[in-house]
């Protein structure tokens, strides 16, 4: 019988969730709708610290070839206490024209190459927020999820780490196929943290939710993630769904099909 952990902590893409969850939907209706978002968002404050930052990371970007851009100062205009989707009304006075272009520009160009940009994936959260409310997104998650959570959660904790922010992590089991599944977990973390192949950022979500490494569990459908959890102390799960990417070395990583067997 398998031992009782502490802490089962999850990544979401390939794992909890089909990857054409994100590929084939959630992208999709994020780069649809990032124009629009920008125009009516600009001068929020939320909004306005998410492109500042993805300012700062496009200046140590080291690919020469990305779109340069240069966020003006908004502060004077930050009147909106929460941003707006699709309303039809502008925030503030500044010039949208000013960042949506060059901001909108290198955002696709994150996308299009797959970048784990904390600022990108922000904003991507905050778009999928009005598609997750409005019934547009659905979180679709595979069935042996919500069984695993509900039976983690009773002996220990359930926690979530995905290069996607925290907001959207909160948004897909807050709507998922399987109704709210929030009730069922502890804690959510995402690049802010640090990057998922450093062994640093397990020890980090470790020491955040109270718990010895050696008393975690990590599930990934990516070895490099796993070899990072595994060197912090953690216990691993490889997991392999339909839809993913084969693995030819598992790197000792314990491999399983489904969540019904831990």
């Amino acid at each position: 019988m398998a031992p009782a952990y502490k802490l089962y902590l999850l990544d979401v893409e390939g794992t909890v969730a089909p990857i054409a969850l994100v590929t084939e939907q959630l992208f999709p209706y994020a780069r649809a709708h990032f124009a629009e978002f920008l125009e009516e968002n600009i001068s929020n404050p939320a909004v306005a610290a998410d492109l500042a930052l993805l300012a700062e990371e496009n200046k140590t970007e080291t690919d020469p070839d990305r779109p340069r851009i240069e966020i003006p100062d908004l502060s004077q205009n930050l009147r909106a206490p929460s941003f707006r989707l699709f309303s039809g009304e502008r925030v503030g006075t500044a010039d949208p024209a000013q960042s949506i272009s060059p901001a909108l520009a290198y955002l696709l160009w994150l996308m299009d190459r797959d970048r784990k940009s904390t600022a990108l994936k922000s904003l991507q959260g905050k778009i999928w927020k009005a598609g997750f409310e409005s019934g547009e997104l659905k979180g679709t998650l595979f069935a042996d999820v919500p069984e695993a959570f509900a039976r983690w959660a009773a002996q220990g904790k359930v926690a979530i780490y995905s290069s996607g922010s925290v907001e959207a992590q909160q948004l897909l089991f807050r709507h998922s196929n399987y109704g709210d599944l929030t009730p069922h977990i502890s804690g959510y973390f995402d690049t802010r943290t640090g990057p998922k192949a450093s062994s640093a950022s397990y020890t980090a979500i470790a020491t955040a939710m109270r718990v010895k490494p050696a008393e975690t569990i990590f599930f990934s459908d990516v070895v490099r993630e796993l070899d990072a959890a595994r060197e912090a102390g953690f216990a691993t799960r490889l997991v392999i769904r339909e839809g993913n990417a084969p693995v030819e070395d598992a790197h000792g990583h314990r491999v399983i099909k489904s969540l019904a067997l831990i």
